[in-house]
């Protein structure tokens, strides 16, 4: 497990840091330690060492409300939240059903939730928060942090939002796929890609087939083979790390009939150059936070079909709460059938609903751009950020 390895390499993390520390040039000394959430035990090692820890949290500050919010929401109750009825009320985030919170935070019996309790306690106790977003999408996550809301009993440090964080370019060649949308007709295509983890079963995959031939748009597909418990495998009496090739993934017949309006790749696509084509029209998304953002950067109307961690809890904000993205509907097991895919994509693609997603979608595209602007809500914060930097500097020499 991911937590307890970053806990054995602290003894590694101690003896470069402190190497590091005493360097006899002050220029060359750390300042100051960033880490993400996954690396918390490293605070044992900063704390002991007397070097400020901040944390940097890549997904928005309504997920950073619920894990300030997590020990307190501890204290409330003795059961587990997958086993709760009705919604969970977290400080600056819209009520929640208890099943949709990030999913490490559903059993408190679990190894998992112990590890994500003990990082909550600490994130309080760092030296500041930065964060991958900026004030104008989550004002009021934003204004219940920085009041203390979400840390009632203790104080809360600085956050810093600095983002939005986007690549500029993800691409070394142009390579096949933008090409192939150089000859698409403008914002006609559908980009579908759900993320580095983002797998379906096979009986998914089949349903999403039959739900773009049935809508009739054209599409982009970033396509994994499914998990390894998948029926398939058994069916092709093959290895699942073996590659089956797309005609035995697919219903017989998809790629043929539709490859005079449809591209399907494997595993991988050049995410932000392909939503800054001219040819991409939509998004399917995993709604992970920094696919939203790189969305949201290019002005591409998103349809979020949240599958894991804490998506359903950006999809409760940006979709029903916000209103900036559409969201598919899921059965209790998750299952989304052709129907449900084949009228969202319609909505999205073709219906006056997408058009008014994608004007919000470009008056959001705005406010990040202005954050980032000279006196900008991001840029000041980043200074500020600089400027506490400095500020322990300053209290070293002193």
């Amino acid at each position: 497990m991911y937590f307890e390895f970053a806990r054995l390499n602290n003894p590694n993390l101690h003896q470069a840091l402190s190497e590091m520390l005493s360097a006899s040039k002050p220029s060359q000394k750390p300042k100051a330690l960033v880490i993400d959430f996954y690396y918390s035990s490293a605070a044992e090692v900063t704390a002991a060492l007397h070097l400020p820890t901040y944390y940097f949290h890549p997904a928005g500050t309504n997920p950073l409300a619920a894990f300030l919010y997590l020990p307190t929401l501890h204290k409330l109750t003795t059961t587990s939240l997958k086993d709760l009825d009705g919604n969970v009320d977290i400080p600056g985030v819209p009520p929640i059903q208890a099943k949709h919170m990030p999913s490490r935070m559903l059993d408190r019996s679990s190894r998992i939730y112990g590890h994500f309790l003990e990082t909550s306690t600490r994130l309080a106790e760092s030296a500041g928060l930065i964060c991958n977003t900026f004030e104008a999408i989550e004002p009021r996550a934003v204004k219940a942090i920085s009041q203390g809301l979400c840390v009632p009993d203790g104080r809360t440090p600085p956050v810093y939002c600095i983002g939005p964080l986007v690549v500029a370019n993800d691409h070394i060649s142009r390579g096949d796929c933008l090409s192939w949308l150089d000859s698409q007709p403008s914002r006609s295509v559908l980009f579908m890609s759900f993320g580095s983890m983002g797998v379906f079963s096979s009986k998914q995959l089949t349903e999403i087939a039959h739900a773009l031939e049935r809508s009739g748009v054209r599409f982009l597909w970033v396509v994994r083979n499914p998990p390894p418990d998948d029926e398939i495998w058994r069916n092709l009496a093959i290895k699942s790390e073996d590659d089956p090739g797309m005609d035995a993934i697919f219903p017989p017949g998809f790629t043929e009939r539709t490859k005079e309006r449809g591209l399907v790749l494997k595993s991988w696509a050049p995410q932000v150059a392909v939503l800054n084509h001219d040819s991409v029209g939509g998004f399917v998304s995993h709604c992970g936070w920094n696919s939203v953002m790189e969305a949201l950067w290019a002005s591409v109307p998103v349809i979020v079909w949240p599958l894991f961690a804490e998506q359903k809890l950006i999809r409760a904000y940006l979709a029903w709460d916000l209103k900036l993205v559409l969201s598919v509907a899921e059965s209790e097991g998750g299952f989304v059938t052709r129907e449900e895919f084949a009228g969202r994509v319609t909505e999205l693609m073709c219906s006056e609903k997408g058009r008014e997603v994608r004007e919000r979608m470009a008056e959001m595209r705005n406010a990040a751009r202005e954050a980032l602007s000279e006196g900008g809500s991001s840029r000041v914060a980043m200074a500020k950020l600089v400027d506490s930097f400095k500020s322990g500097m300053m209290r070293e020499e002193e």
